[in-house]
């Protein structure tokens, strides 16, 4: 049967890239401490609180071209979260994450960026997601697509099979356009609180179903290409005003540098709320 390897925050980045990309996919324990969870959770729960779980996003993401049921309900979801939280930019910069760019993205890129953020609460009930690979929004390349996006999951709580862990199918970065996973290549991310999971933009992977009465509450965070246009626009959601306050290192992942000749802006061109950028 499949498994997702387990690797230490101790062990080398070179380890788990080797992971990655034999894998697709790798758990890090250890990365965070309860000190860092702890304030994680103070800055975001005043967003995530008025959010209704019951809410669905799926009519809107039908709208704009998704799938009509994408998005599991009895779910509190915001992005946005380097606009949000401060701790949650210590993650942006991480040197895990970084390596981990460095070695599968780097290659084809002059720079990689903030691909997309969310706090994903998960509540008893909610549904399995169906799977998908993190690239499917970019079909013009066809599949096993050329290495794009890497993507994570912060565990704030444990993660388990029954509590709806992530779903991973190791080795489907590798797999040809028309192999669909069979039931038993599919992996629950097991781990513990401070852990974080990696993944390839190739993998398939999707929520797990939440059987549990508790809430299972992770922290989903990717990167792409610096010449890709991000999932989430971060320009939006980190407006002028705050990526000014940003250290340089998160302006710049987030998507506030030209790749080569891409991305340029009028310094001189007020934002919405009449100040100078």
């Amino acid at each position: 049967m499949p498994s997702i390897p387990v690797v230490s925050a101790n062990d080398s980045s070179s380890k788990v890239v080797e992971c990655l990309e034999r894998d697709g996919a790798v758990v890090v324990t250890g990365v965070i401490d309860r000190g860092v969870v702890d304030a994680l959770l103070r800055e975001l729960a005043p967003h995530l609180e008025i959010v209704d779980p019951d809410a669905s996003i799926n009519k809107k993401y039908e709208a704009d071209g998704g799938s009509a049921n994408f998005y599991p309900g009895k779910t509190k979801r915001i992005t946005a979260l380097v606009a949000r939280s401060e701790t949650f930019r210590s993650f942006v910069t991480h040197p895990l994450m970084l390596s981990a760019c460095d070695a599968i993205l780097k290659p084809n890129c002059v720079h990689y960026q903030v691909h997309a953020t969310a706090a994903l609460k998960i509540g008893p009930g909610a549904r399995e997601q169906v799977l998908h690979r993190e690239e499917d929004p970019y079909q013009f390349f066809k599949v096993p697509r050329p290495r794009m996006i890497l993507a994570s999951m912060w565990a704030v709580t444990e993660f388990t099979e029954a509590n709806g862990g992530t779903l991973i199918v190791p080795g489907s970065h590798l797999w040809p356009a028309d192999r669909t996973a069979r039931r038993d290549e599919v992996v629950a991310a097991a781990m513990p609180a401070g852990s974080v999971l990696l993944w390839m933009g190739g993998t398939l992977h999707g929520a797990g179903a939440n059987r549990t009465d508790e809430w299972r509450y992770g922290v989903f965070l990717s990167y792409s290409l610096g010449w890709l246009r991000q999932e989430e626009n971060q320009y939006i959601d980190v407006p002028g005003e705050i990526a000014r306050t940003l250290d340089k290192q998160v302006r710049d992942l987030v998507g506030f540098k030209m790749h080569l000749g891409i991305g340029y802006a009028d310094v001189t061109v007020k934002d919405s709320l009449g100040e100078r950028r």
